[in-house]
């Protein structure tokens, strides 16, 4: 019999593959691509590319993504001014690249992907990142619309947030035909 620890784990990563799925295809595609970038997981241009601007395109994510263990040591710890430009400035910068990308089409998506990032601690800081990259002049004004549309007015005026790490990070799973079960 599972523990009571055991069983809400499994329940919280349940509601995490929920929210993963509610996702549309291609955001799920490049949430999967950035974990794999991040994390070295595989060779992302092998596996992901399907063309050279997607190539170029992941090269150019990887380059970026070097600097999250450099963000992720200057999470500010309280809500104050002070190392706020060492930190939301950098992650402004992936923020954007990432929205840039045209892949994540909502908050949900962007704070699913940058929790498994950077962790839980960033929470608090994702909704400026999210919204600052999204109303930046570089995107078309129609998408700058439907991304800042996106965001919910709790998870923009949020009071707090939960410390708990996310436990559900996709990986790419290979198609098995119904010919070879």
């Amino acid at each position: 019999m599972a523990s009571a620890g055991t069983a809400g784990e499994g329940t919280v990563t349940l509601a995490e593959l929920r929210e993963f799925a509610s996702f549309s295809a291609a955001a799920q595609r490049y949430i999967r691509r950035s974990l794999d970038v991040a994390y070295h997981r595989t060779d992302a241009i092998q596996l992901w590319s399907r063309d050279k601007r997607e190539a170029a395109s992941i090269v150019a994510q990887s380059r970026l993504y070097a600097t999250l263990p450099a963000i992720r040591s200057v999470i500010p710890d309280h809500c104050g001014l002070e190392g706020l430009p060492g930190f939301l400035g950098p992650l402004s910068a992936l923020a954007a690249f990432d929205l840039g990308q045209e892949r994540i089409d909502g908050f949900g998506a962007f704070r699913f992907l940058y929790e498994r990032l950077l962790g839980a601690t960033a929470r608090p800081w994702l909704p400026a990142a999210f919204c600052g990259a999204a109303a930046l002049p570089d995107l078309h004004p129609c998408r700058r619309r439907m991304l800042l549309q996106s965001i919910s007015e709790a998870a923009a005026t949020a009071p707090g947030w939960s410390a708990r790490e996310p436990s559900f990070f996709p990986e790419w799973v290979e198609k098995v035909s119904a010919t070879q079960e």
